[in-house]
C-alpha cells in the first residue's frame, strides 16, 4: 500500500504526472509547503516572476507557443488577486491554464485572516472552473481533472485554491486515473455527418463562399491548420482570419485576404459583406468583426463550426450550428468533398470582385524622410527577421494592429496576443514563457512605450533566467490608440494620453542587464535591427517613430463592417453618446 505524503507532495507529483515541465509563480505564506516540495522534488522548474500578473501572462505565452498548458502557483490574498487579470485574459482568448492558489487554513476562511480573500467567488465568472480543496484525499484527482478541463473542449483556465492546512496534512495518492470523465463537462468533439453533409451541398452550391478562422483552429492544434490550408486548396475559396488566428493560414498564400474586423484589410471585411456563405472555423463573431450587427453580411447563409456550443447563435445567427472540434470537423469536410467528387470550385467572378477590393491597397503608407512610420519599422522588422520564422508577442494598442497588419505569420503558435481582454503588458512576460519554452527561438515582443512599463519589472526575470527576449518599441510618447480616437471621435482632446515623463529606455535596459539600442531616424533602422539581432542575449530597442501617426483602415464603433476609413480626413470630429458608449 502507498504510503501517506503531504497534500503538497501530492500536488508536485500530480504536476509532474500532467506532464508539467515549468511553473510561474511568486512565494508567499499561504504557498510555502508547496514551494519547499517543489526544491525538495526537482521534477519541475520553478520561474520566478517579479510581479505574479506577470506569471499569468508567461504562462499564456507558454502554452500559446506550445500548446500546452500553462501553470501558475501564487500565494493567498493579494498573490491571487494579482493574476485575475491573466485569469480573465485566458478565458477570453481560450489559454489553457491551470492556476494554484494559496489560501488561509479551512478553519480561518471567512475570518478576515491575514492575505485572505475568497478565491472562489473572485475567479468564478472569469474562469472556466474553480475548486476549493478541503481534503488532500482528493486534491490528487481533482489536478488530474483540472487539467482535462483546462485544455478540452474550449480551452480556458482552471483555478485550484488550496488552503495551507490542505498542504500539510497526510494522505494517499492514488496516481494518475486512466480515464478522466466528468460526470457534467463532456465536451462534443465528433460532428453530426449529416450536419458534414449539408455543409458540404452549402459550399459546393455557393457561388461567393468565404473561409472565416479564429483561434479555435490554432487551439485545435496541427492537424486543424493542416485541413484548413487542405480546404482552402480544395475549394479555391479565400480565407481570412481574426486577430488570433493568424498562422493558421500562411500570410504568403494566394487565398489569403488578411485580417478582418475593426482592423482588418479592405478586402477581407468587404468579401465578409459580399459573400453568399461564410463558414465560420473556430471563430465567434466577436463585436470588432461584425461592427454592426444589422449590417453585418446581411444577404450571406452562414455556416459555424466551434466546439463551444454556447457561442454558436450568441451573436450571429447561424444557418447551420456544428458542434466539434474544428480540425476534425474540417477533415470530414475535406473527405466527404472528396468523396462526392467535388474539385475546385469555379470562382472567377467572385475573385475578380476580390481584386477589385485588393486594388484599393489599404495597408499601403509613405515612408518619406527621416521620421519613420510606425509600419515601416514592422516591414523592416518583418524583412530582418523572416528567414527566421520568430515568435512575435505583443502588448496592446496602434502598435499591436500594426504588427498584426504588417508582420506575416506563416505557421500557427507565432503570434502571441491578448485580443480578447486587450490586456497592455500582456507582451514582455508572454514573450518570456514563450522563450522558456523554446530558448534557441527568435523571439520578440513588439511594444508600445506606454503598454511596456505595464510589466516593466519582468526584464529582471529575463536576465535571471538567461532568456535572450527582443524587446522592440514604437515608441511614439503617446497610449496611441487611445489617441487615435481622441483625435478622430473627441475632436482631438487629448485627455491624459500623452505620456510626459517617460524613462530613458537605453539606461533602462542597461540597469536590468539587458543591452540597450536606439533607432532615431529612418537611416538608422535598418542597422539598428541588425544589432538586436547580432546580441546574444536581451535587447530592448527604443525606436522612435513619428508621433501622429494613425492606424488604418478602421471600422468606427457602431459602424457596419463594410462603413471602413482609410484616412484620418474621412471621420467627423466628434460622436454622438450612443457611439461614445460602443468605443
Amino acid at each position: 500500500m502507498q504510503s501517506e505524503t503531504s497534500g503538497a507532495e501530492i500536488l508536485v507529483q500530480a504536476l509532474v504526472d500532467c506532464g508539467v515541465e515549468v511553473v510561474f509563480g511568486y512565494p508567499g505564506g499561504a504557498v510555502l509547503p508547496i514551494y519547499d516540495a517543489i526544491f525538495r522534488s526537482k521534477a519541475i522548474r520553478h520561474i520566478l516572476v517579479r510581479q505574479e500578473g506577470g506569471a499569468a501572462h508567461a504562462a499564456e505565452g507558454y502554452a500559446r507557443a506550445t500548446g500546452k498548458p500553462g501553470v501558475i502557483l501564487v500565494t493567498s490574498g493579494p498573490g491571487a488577486t494579482n493574476v485575475v487579470t491573466g485569469i480573465a485574459d485566458a478565458m477570453m482568448d481560450s489559454i489553457p491554464l491551470v492556476i494554484l492558489t494559496g489560501q488561509v487554513p479551512t478553519n480561518l476562511i471567512g475570518s478576515d485572516a491575514f492575505q485572505e480573500c475568497d478565491t472562489v467567488g473572485i475567479t468564478r465568472h472569469c474562469s472556466k472552473h474553480n475548486y476549493l480543496v478541503k481534503d488532500p484525499a482528493k486534491l490528487g484527482d481533482i489536478v488530474h481533472e483540472a487539467f482535462h478541463i483546462a485544455t478540452s473542449g474550449r480551452p480556458g483556465p482552471v483555478v485550484i485554491n488550496l488552503p495551507k492546512d490542505v498542504q500539510v496534512a497526510k494522505a494517499r495518492y492514488t496516481g494518475k486515473p486512466t480515464e478522466i470523465r466528468h460526470k457534467s463537462y463532456q465536451p462534443q468533439t465528433k460532428a453530426d455527418p449529416k450536419l458534414i453533409e449539408a455543409a458540404v451541398e452549402m459550399l459546393a452550391a455557393a457561388e461567393r463562399p468565404i473561409l472565416y478562422t479564429g483561434g479555435g483552429i490554432i487551439n485545435s492544434g496541427p492537424h486543424a491548420t493542416a485541413a484548413l490550408r487542405e480546404l482552402a486548396a480544395l475549394t479555391g475559396a479565400p480565407v481570412t482570419s481574426t486577430l488570433m488566428g493568424l498562422g493558421a493560414y500562411p500570410a504568403s498564400g494566394p487565398q489569403w485576404l488578411g485580417m478582418l474586423g475593426m482592423h482588418g484589410t479592405y478586402e477581407a471585411n468587404h468579401a465578409m459583406h459580399g459573400a453568399d456563405l461564410i463558414l465560420a472555423l473556430g471563430s465567434r463573431f466577436d463585436d470588432r468583426v461584425t461592427g454592426r450587427l444589422d449590417a453585418f453580411s446581411p444577404k450571406s447563409k452562414k455556416i459555424h463550426v466551434d466546439i463551444d456550443r454556447s457561442s454558436i447563435n450568441k451573436t450571429v445567427r447561424a444557418d447551420l450550428g456544428i458542434v466539434a472540434d474544428v480540425g476534425s470537423a474540417i477533415e470530414d469536410i475535406i473527405a466527404l468533398w472528396k468523396a462526392r467528387g467535388y474539385g475546385k470550385q469555379n470562382l472567377q467572378e467572385w475573385w475578380a470582385r476580390i481584386d477589385g477590393w485588393r486594388a484599393v491597397d489599404c495597408l499601403a503608407f509613405t515612408q518619406a524622410g527621416s521620421e519613420i512610420m510606425p509600419q515601416h519599422a514592422i516591414k523592416a522588422l518583418y524583412e530582418a527577421t523572416k528567414h527566421r520564422a520568430p515568435i512575435i508577442s505583443t502588448e496592446v494598442g496602434q502598435h499591436q494592429m500594426w504588427a498584426a497588419q504588417h508582420f506575416g505569420f506563416e505557421a500557427p503558435n507565432k503570434w502571441l496576443t491578448s485580443g480578447g481582454l486587450g490586456t497592455m503588458g500582456y507582451g514582455l512576460p508572454a514573450a518570456i514563457g514563450a522563450q522558456l519554452a523554446f530558448p534557441d527561438e527568435l523571439v520578440i515582443d513588439i511594444a508600445g512605450e506606454a503598454s511596456i512599463q505595464m510589466n516593466i519589472q519582468e526584464l529582471g526575470t529575463a536576465v535571471q533566467y538567461r532568456l535572450p527576449v527582443k524587446i522592440f518599441i514604437l515608441n511614439n510618447e503617446y497610449m496611441g490608440m487611445v489617441r487615435q480616437w481622441q483625435e478622430l471621435t473627441y475632436a482631438s482632446r487629448y485627455a491624459e494620453s500623452y505620456s510626459d515623463a517617460l524613462p530613458d529606455f537605453v539606461k533602462l535596459a542597461e540597469a536590468y542587464g539587458w543591452k540597450g539600442i536606439r533607432i532615431e531616424t529612418a537611416g538608422e533602422l535598418e542597422d539598428g535591427i541588425a544589432a538586436m539581432l547580432a546580441h546574444d542575449g536581451p535587447v530592448m530597442v527604443d525606436c522612435r517613430v513619428t508621433k501622429l501617426a494613425n492606424c488604418f483602415p478602421m471600422i468606427p464603433s457602431g459602424a457596419a463592417h463594410t462603413d471602413m476609413i482609410l484616412q484620418a480626413n474621412e471621420v467627423s470630429g466628434e460622436m454622438d453618446d450612443e457611439a461614445k458608449a460602443l468605443v
